[in-house]
């Protein structure tokens, strides 16, 4: 890959404080999007499931077709798929497999929450599949057989380079539908983002880049958002560091831009040298320090109508309170707005899978020029805060109720909650979208709880209009 000169930019920051413990406190625009609440349309029970603790699950509508990707009651990995016209999925239970005689490899969930599981759909139709990893061999997928799910087959390398401590397995289509891979290869506080790209006429797989596309330089490691292609038609990706597996190191939220995922720009427009490293200053959005209160992927990204980037996010304001800030990029400086005045403090810290306390839902530019910052809160519950385009508080947004949020949790063991997973496909029909939905105890920091344990909980499959 040619290297480029990076013309490095001192962060200029402007800072603007603005309070409010709720519209009544400032401007009081309601507006009422209670009415457009969802309907069930079609519920299908797909099996039973270990409940122990949470993991990712995998929903995959294709064309006519839908795949999903679970861990069942004996926390086996199952793939499963169906037309949409069918009210049952067909289930193919993986061949149980264990770290100890399998490489380092597992179709068997133990304890880490981590260990989601991922499918994808390449253009010829071959299914990929990938999971059960936290800084573990690769453990990858595919079938031999185009849309069948029964022909797959362990694939033991992609590239063959930096495949022995995987973990976050991601599947990616460019805007071109060519099939990406990206994974951290290393540890938390310790690794490099590694991005591959498939080839459905040799069906193997090459690097997409000459380097990893950030490098934590054996110090910390970036915890990364998927590539966003966003309205100006550019691939966007920020990140965190962290320099240990302590939640509680992470630091400076970062940004950079893509035309075609191998050239990226820092957000002046400036080419910069990959791999991206903290070293770059011009890439910093917020320099957060270490236990300054943002946790991994914490962050939210829109364009405002310029289609300069603006970020939400949480961290400790002067009082140590947690808090929301607004971080928009103006005529090159990063100005930046609190947006809420909370009198509590999420203090987050430790290993392995943690416990939330405070989730930014989403963060959007609406049709008529506002911006919706939704939250929920331990403390101050659930909410979407209504911003003007100068991010002053404008008044709230009133949502329907989530249908899963409704649904009455079937379990009896103490502590279970609803889990579910969105489509990550696009369903043909308009107006339509697909929910996974089970039940779990909470993370318990990837460790093992003591017996008794819960009963497998039944995941369902919901069709909501």
């Amino acid at each position: 890959m040619k290297k480029n000169c990076t013309i490095f930019i001192t962060i200029i920051t402007a800072t603007i404080i603005y309070g409010c413990k709720g519209p009544s406190e400032s401007k009081n625009i309601v507006i009422d999007e209670t009415d457009k609440k969802e309907t069930l349309a079609e519920v299908i029970e797909v099996d039973k499931v270990w409940s122990g603790h949470p993991v990712g699950f995998c929903l995959l509508t294709h064309g006519n077709r839908q795949y999903i990707a679970y861990y069942n009651s004996t926390r086996n990995m199952v793939v499963g798929q169906r037309e949409l016209n069918e009210n049952k999925f067909n289930l193919f239970i993986m061949s149980p497999t264990y770290r100890e005689t399998s490489g380092g490899t597992s179709t068997v969930l133990g304890w880490d929450s981590h260990n989601s599981v991922i499918l994808a759909v390449d253009k010829d139709g071959f299914i990929h599949l990938s999971g059960n990893m936290h800084v573990n061999p690769l453990t990858y997928f595919r079938s031999t057989k185009s849309g069948d799910i029964t022909t797959l087959e362990q694939i033991w390398s992609m590239t063959g380079s930096n495949e022995t401590r995987c973990t976050y397995p991601r599947f990616v289509k460019t805007k071109e539908g060519e099939l990406l891979f990206h994974y951290r290869d290393g540890g938390s506080g310790n690794g490099n983002e590694i991005y591959n790209i498939y080839s459905c006429e040799t069906r193997k797989w090459s690097r997409l880049l000459d380097t990893p596309l950030t490098d934590g330089q054996g110090l910390m490691n970036a915890y990364q958002s998927e590539p966003i292609v966003m309205a100006d038609g550019y691939y966007h990706v920020y990140w965190v560091w962290r320099d240990t597996p302590d939640c509680s190191t992470n630091h400076d939220l970062s940004y950079m831009k893509s035309p075609d995922l191998k050239s990226w720009y820092n957000p002046y427009g400036e080419l910069i040298n990959l791999p991206a490293t903290l070293d770059n200053k011009s890439l910093i959005v917020d320099p957060i320090p270490v236990k300054g209160g943002i946790i991994n992927l914490a962050a939210r990204l829109c364009l405002d109508e310029q289609n300069n980037p603006c970020f939400a996010y949480h961290k400790y304001d002067p009082d140590g309170n947690l808090q929301f800030y607004i971080a928009r990029l103006r005529n090159k400086i990063w100005v930046y707005k609190k947006v809420t005045n909370w009198d509590y403090r999420w203090e987050f810290s430790g290993n392995g899978s943690i416990n939330t306390e405070v989730r930014l839902n989403n963060f959007i530019r609406r049709s008529d020029g506002y911006y919706e910052l939704g939250y929920w809160h331990i403390k101050y519950g659930t909410g979407t805060l209504l911003l003007n385009d100068k991010f002053e508080m404008a008044g709230t947004v009133k949502k329907p109720e989530s249908f899963t949020s409704t649904v009455e949790i079937e379990g009896t063991f103490p502590g279970l909650a609803v889990r579910t997973t969105n489509d990550i496909g696009k369903p043909s029909e308009e107006g339509v979208r697909f929910v996974l939905k089970w039940e779990t105890l909470p993370a318990n920091r990837d460790k093992a709880r003591p017996e008794p344990w819960p009963e497998p909980s039944r995941l369902y499959l919901y069709k909501l209009k």
